[in-house]
């Protein structure tokens, strides 16, 4: 019995590569994990799929990547005196690059 083949990727035709990375996530977890992991964070557009940021990073960066995971990271309340407000929404990806590849941020 043949094994069935997965069907390749599908990739956003509406999302360009500078328009899938909103800005890198540079804290101190952040940063202990590229040093230390070559893993590097970035806050992404809430649309882009892991395809879509495997591609993004690949052509913004040259680099090649292993491996994307993807936080979908909830708003937080805020009180302000009478009114409750909360941020927004947003997706945090996590991408792992093969050992050769770097990406300098500074």
């Amino acid at each position: 019995m043949a094994v069935p083949v997965p069907p390749p990727p599908t990739f956003s035709p509406r999302l360009a590569p500078h328009q899938v990375i909103l800005r890198p996530l540079v804290t101190e977890k952040g940063m202990h994990r590229a040093n230390r992991h070559n893993a590097y964070s970035f806050e992404v557009v809430v649309e882009a799929t892991k395809a879509d940021i495997r591609r993004a990073v690949e052509e913004l960066f040259s680099v090649k990547v292993d491996k994307v995971a993807v936080q979908n990271r909830a708003g937080k309340m805020r009180r302000s005196r009478v009114r409750r407000t909360s941020t927004k929404a947003w997706k945090k990806a996590v991408v792992k690059l093969k050992p050769d590849f770097k990406i300098n941020l500074f």
